[in-house]
């Protein structure tokens, strides 16, 4: 099973409020799990190495080795066929809030279970002032 710990992931405050507010659909569970155990920092605090909303994250499959450059965002601008992968999808659930080394674990819709490394953080717009998308 795919659990989290506490203090094993970290989310901006305004990440953790925008993803409670969630109110056309109800949410996976994986991200009530996320929202209730995940450290909670404000925008102006989040390291770096961190995967926030927005985040332009590099990943390697696990054990394939494979890399992909993706974009964790919201629903409404999901684009996978261009890497915008929505929070609400097993693999944005698993990516987000974790920080650059860390093995990102998920499920797959047909009940397998996958896994990436987190390679580079090459965006993040906490990082780069950007305290409010």
């Amino acid at each position: 099973m795919v659990s989290t710990v506490h203090g094993e992931r970290t989310l901006t405050e305004l990440d953790y409020v925008r993803l409670s507010k969630f109110a056309d659909a109800p949410l996976p569970p994986a991200l009530v799990d996320l929202l209730d155990t995940a450290d909670i920092l404000p925008s102006r605090e989040m390291p770096s190495d961190i995967v926030t909303m927005y985040t332009q994250v590099e990943i390697e499959d696990l054990p394939g080795g494979q890399q992909h450059k993706i974009v964790i965002c919201y629903p409404a601008d999901a684009e996978p066929t261009t890497g915008y992968i929505s929070v609400l999808s097993p693999v944005g659930i698993g990516l987000l809030g974790q920080k650059t080394g860390a093995v990102a674990r998920w499920r797959t819709p047909d009940g397998g279970e996958h896994s990436a490394r987190v390679i580079a953080i090459l965006f993040q717009p906490e990082a780069s002032g950007d305290y409010t998308t």
